[in-house]
């Protein structure tokens, strides 16, 4: 997972690096009547928002819990994610298509494309260096997993959101340059418009993959197969334990997780002998995977033991 520090890291430098392209890019379409900047400069500007966003749902992740939200506000980052993905398809997309398919009908020269270089040559720097920052924390955090396999597994999505951001900026920025330049090369102010539009497409493409992302941490994801087999290990192991029945999990938040597990324990044990072995497993979860912050177990030995059904018997902090 990544650390809380190195996803403000990252969000921080994508922020400062979108608002000056914007700004740039913005003044480079003024000068030129370049659809293509129009479109970049729109992008920029989405994704400054969207940086904004991610440490506002950062924030509000990190209330207390309370009487309303007795488990913490952990999934406000996944909802202000899911906006950020809508922002991104219906601003940023958006606009580029209009933009595009309006400079397809009603197709304008551009007038001094040397603005256009001069900007796009900046962005490519300034972006260069926020992708980056954000594919080394990306890369830090990831392991020995694939790059898609990461970001499916990634239940913080500040940092692959931006990475992601970050990489359709850079090949946002190539569309345009070509477009720009062959529509000027060849006299064809069409091929501008429809760099727009490839625009459009690629963030449209980006944000219905971040929306599907971020769908599936809202709705509750377990932990990942690895931890999974780790819990399941660490319960399996302990020797009072005749037979784990089901361990489910979800991530209420990136580093927050919910454990519910029910336990067969050993039919000759007693009942301080079971309370016993809760505790034990119930701190040697956490000392392993100290995400896991809520757990509850219930057994079914304390029912022969007590003579009733199955009994719930767990711990919660």
């Amino acid at each position: 997972m990544a650390s809380a520090s190195g996803s403000k890291l990252v969000i921080y430098a994508a922020i400062a690096g979108n608002l000056a392209i914007a700004i740039a890019k913005f003044a480079a379409a003024a000068f030129t009547g370049s659809s293509a900047m129009v479109s970049e400069g729109v992008h920029s500007l989405v994704d400054t928002g969207n940086g904004l966003l991610l440490l506002f749902g950062i924030r509000q992740s990190r209330l207390p819990a309370d009487r309303q939200h007795p488990f913490g506000r952990g999934k406000e980052l996944y909802f202000w994610t899911l906006i950020v993905a809508i922002l991104i398809f219906a601003v940023g997309g958006g606009i580029s298509i209009y933009e595009g398919i309006r400079h397809l009908q009603h197709p304008e020269p551009i007038k001094d494309p040397i603005w256009n270089y001069l900007v796009l040559g900046f962005a490519m720097v300034v972006e260069g260096i926020a992708w980056t920052i954000a594919f080394r924390e990306f890369n830090r955090v990831r392991g020995n997993a694939g790059y898609l396999e990461a970001i499916r597994n990634s239940k913080d999505p500040t940092t692959f959101t931006v990475l992601l951001e970050d990489s359709a900026a850079m090949l946002g920025l190539v569309t345009a340059f070509i477009g720009i330049y062959a529509g000027h090369a060849l006299g064809i102010p069409e091929l501008d418009g429809a760099a727009s539009l490839a625009i459009g497409l690629i963030l449209a493409g980006v944000a219905v993959f971040l929306a599907y992302e971020s769908k599936g941490l809202l709705i509750g994801e377990g932990v990942d197969t690895e931890t999974h087999a780790s819990i399941h290990a660490v319960i399996n192991g302990d020797p009072a334990v005749a037979r784990l029945v089901r361990a489910l999990s979800m991530h209420l938040g990136p580093h927050d997780v919910l454990l519910t597990v029910e336990i067969e324990f050993r039919a000759n044990l007693s009942a301080a002998e079971v309370a016993a072995a809760i505790e034990r497993i119930d701190r040697r979860v956490r000392e392993d995977h100290p995400e896991v912050k809520h757990v509850f177990l219930e057994t079914q030995a304390l029912a022969a033991i007590r003579g009733g059904g199955r009994s719930p018997l767990g711990s919660y902090h």
